[in-house]
């Protein structure tokens, strides 16, 4: 059972600038319309809070917070010291069907950093659409070593519940720690600092600290 801590949050405080994902999201996107209003954390509380929703009966969450808690410690302090809550957010399947592939974001704004993951489906495959996918995205997924297949004229890619794991920690949660650095030096709010420079930041630490994690603690 999670704590209180590891629950709370309250509708008061507006942000909404979205960062980060497999998708760039638009705002006027109802689902990812930032206005959650989380509360900033106490001067003497501990972060990350973290924020579990059951995911509906299609999907799971391949990552607990207990993983994501011991996998933070693996990265240096000041690394993820500013992040203020993740949160593990349901989706719905008509949700899901309509995004495709969104599996994460950064949001930051009034003093909270947050992360917000969402769950994957059980069947474990990933639809990447009826368009053979480009050789960076295949690249990106690579290094977890799905399966490239092609059902009734759509791509996909099958994964192991193992090797989404891997993915959720080493990859996604990874791409989005490097979309809160990235914030931290405010490249972001730059006239001349485009989506596309923010993520290949983002790719690039993900690919990084992936590597680096993995040989010092296989």
């Amino acid at each position: 059972m999670l704590n209180r801590k590891e629950t709370a949050w309250k509708k008061n405080r507006k942000f909404g600038d979205v960062k980060g994902g497999r998708k760039w999201p638009k705002l006027a996107d109802n689902i990812f319309n930032r206005q959650h209003d989380l509360l900033p954390p106490s001067e003497n509380e501990d972060t990350p809070i973290y924020i579990h929703e059951n995911p509906s009966r299609d999907f799971f969450f391949p990552v607990t917070i207990d993983e994501i808690k011991n996998f933070l410690k693996k990265l240096p302090k000041e690394q993820t010291e500013n992040l203020t809550h993740i949160w593990l957010r349901k989706m719905a399947t008509k949700e899901f069907e309509k995004e495709g592939s969104f599996q994460g974001c950064f949001i930051c704004g009034r003093d909270v950093n947050l992360i917000v993951l969402y769950p994957f489906p059980k069947d474990l495959k990933m639809k990447l659409g009826k368009k053979k996918p480009a050789k960076k995205i295949l690249k990106w997924y690579s290094a977890f070593c799905p399966e490239l297949l092609q059902e009734n004229g759509k791509w996909i890619l099958k994964w192991t519940e193992q090797n989404i794991k891997n993915y959720y920690l080493e990859g996604l949660l990874l791409h989005e720690i490097g979309h809160q650095i990235d914030s931290f030096y405010k490249r972001y709010w730059s006239k001349n600092y485009s989506k596309q420079k923010a993520e290949n930041f983002a790719d690039n630490y993900a690919f990084y600290w992936g590597d680096k994690i993995r040989n010092e603690y296989k």
